[in-house]
């Protein structure tokens, strides 16, 4: 946990220096941005619905597990990710100059911290790259969970200590996930 400490108390002191950059304030890179975000992030929604599905088609026990342990990672996510969100009440990158400050109650539900996209990816990357620990797998769910957390970022929609707690959270939740539900064969 010391390495996430530090990086998040490292974005968190660069935060409103990154966002103000003259590079993310283009709002064509902002919208490319965030449509991949959110594709992406359906990729990673979609991703356990259709290994279970092709589990269950193929009598095949490992993928079901897997849709089902990436699905409850996902659950999981949200719900930590929300209940983290409404304690930081932390205002958006778009909100008084990207200024990023905490405990504003007009953020309410909308508070930027975590970044939720970057929880729910990493959670259902990490239960995915666990159960299917091939470097092919891991570089492919770790690489596009990535790709989610950065695109929040040039989407303006989240400050980089956002989804560096976002990924971290969504990390931890996945391997907690995979580590308490995981049946060997």
């Amino acid at each position: 946990l010391v390495p996430i400490v530090l990086a998040t108390t490292v974005a968190i002191t660069t935060d409103h220096q990154a966002m103000t950059s003259a590079r993310l304030n283009d709002p064509s890179l902002n919208s490319l941005a965030s449509t991949a975000s959110n594709g992406l992030l359906g990729g990673f929604v979609a991703a356990p619905v259709i290994i279970y599905g092709l589990g269950h088609i193929h009598h095949d026990d490992h993928a079901t597990e897997t849709g089902i342990l990436a699905g409850e990672a996902m659950v999981d996510s949200l719900i930590v990710g929300e209940v983290l969100k409404v304690a930081t009440l932390r205002e958006r990158p778009t909100v008084d100059g990207a200024e990023g400050k905490f405990f504003q109650t007009s953020a309410g539900f909308n508070s930027s911290f975590p970044s939720e996209h970057s929880v729910v990816a990493w959670s259902s990357a990490t239960v995915i790259a666990s159960e299917y620990p091939g470097i092919l797998t891991q570089i492919t769910a770790y690489g596009l969970a990535t790709g989610v957390s950065l695109t929040r970022v040039l989407a303006r929609q989240h400050f980089p200590s956002d989804v560096v707690v976002g990924s971290a959270v969504g990390w931890l939740i996945g391997r907690y996930v995979f580590h308490k539900h995981h049946h060997d064969d």
